[in-house]
């Protein structure tokens, strides 16, 4: 206090710490931010093969064949986003396997759920819960 007026604001140190503070909180919720997101584009994928695999199934039931009639997958996932996963479908007669990878460079790339696999007997790989979980 000089001449009997103070002063108002911020020294250095206060301004460092509360940087530190918003740098360590960003840290923390920055990557539980990305866990987040990738469970969500998991749950997509997962619903737009399984949607898909309903849909072999009726066709199936009505012709008795899975390689014939249009299967409506996704030209992308999530739908109102950008592509994260690549679609592809295999079909023969009595079989089918639907197919989701992620694409190269994206988030997904780097998950350990990047490619899914679900076939007419409903077997499903990864086998891990956690990637089929919606």
């Amino acid at each position: 206090m000089m001449n009997g007026c103070t002063r108002a604001g911020f020294t250095l140190i206060e301004l460092m710490i509360a940087v530190a503070v918003v740098g360590i909180l960003a840290a923390i919720a920055y990557p539980a931010y990305q866990e987040q997101v990738r469970q969500t584009r998991r749950a997509e994928v997962t619903t737009v093969l399984l949607e898909n695999a309903q849909l072999l199934e009726r066709h199936f039931t009505r012709t008795g064949t899975y390689n014939a009639g249009a299967v409506s997958l996704a030209a992308q996932s999530p739908v109102s986003g950008t592509a994260v996963y690549t679609l592809v479908a295999v079909r023969g007669p009595a079989t089918f396997t639907l197919t989701a990878t992620a694409v190269q460079g994206g988030i997904m790339a780097q998950d350990a759920c990047a490619t899914y696999t679900f076939n007419q007997v409903g077997q499903r790989t990864p086998a891990n819960i956690q990637c089929w979980r919606r």
